[in-house]
């Protein structure tokens, strides 16, 4: 079942002879449960293509389709909240709040929405984390791998309808991003999550079911490697 799809999807900076198009007219689907990497050298235009699905920034022109609902038809606000209730991001800096704690720095979506913290869904991702046995700690408690599992979790605490990772392992070591590798994976599996991973590594990217190669905005490849 489709889950995600983008039309015509374009994204230009600057005007008349200085105009440069970061994204250029790509169109894709994805199905849930899906596990997608998306690779391209620095400046091809992954981010900007990661960015849109998410609903982070606006194209230029073009369509985003998320369970069906045309996202960009909603004004910022509505936007913003959908974000928050139907989309995971993480980020490869973990941008979590200094003085928050683990599980403070995890149910802060839910929080912002007013909402109560599903405790079973936290302890579960806590646990699922490693992280059980860090939840009072406060991020410079911990090390840069606990803090991007942390992000995770922040990522996933709402049941969001798609995970967005815009290189998550770029600012870890080869140990800590194979862990972060695999809980994307597990995620991917045990909660039939979709996931899409902006990434640079070859190796990060061959784990994943489908990869789509991103070349001066358009793309270039889209291949299932795996079922």
């Amino acid at each position: 079942m489709e889950i995600l799809r983008a039309e015509h999807l374009t994204k230009t900076y600057g005007k008349d002879e200085n105009i440069v198009a970061a994204l250029d007219d790509v169109s894709l689907s994805i199905e849930k449960g899906e596990f997608v990497a998306i690779i391209g050298a620095s400046g091809s235009g992954k981010s900007t293509l990661l960015h849109l699905l998410g609903g982070v920034d606006r194209p230029t022109s073009g369509s985003v389709f998320i369970d069906g609902k045309d996202i960009f038809k909603q004004t910022d606000e509505q936007l913003s909240i959908f974000r928050r209730r139907e989309i995971g991001l993480v980020y490869q800096f973990f941008n979590l709040i200094p003085v928050l704690t683990v599980v403070e720095n995890i149910t802060m979506p839910v929080l912002l929405d007013h909402r109560k913290v599903n405790q079973e869904r936290l302890n579960e991702l806590l646990n699922i984390l490693s992280l059980s046995e860090r939840r009072d700690f406060f991020p410079n408690q911990i090390s840069g791998g606990q803090q991007q599992r942390v992000a995770i979790g922040r990522a996933l605490i709402n049941a969001p309808t798609i995970l967005l990772a815009d290189e998550p392992t770029g600012n870890l070591d080869s140990k800590n991003s194979q862990e972060v590798v695999e809980l994307l994976k597990y995620s991917n599996t045990k909660y039939n999550q979709t996931t899409i991973l902006i990434t640079h590594d070859e190796n990060v990217a061959l784990q994943a079911k489908r990869i789509i190669t991103i070349k001066d905005g358009k793309i270039q490849h889209d291949e299932v490697i795996r079922k």
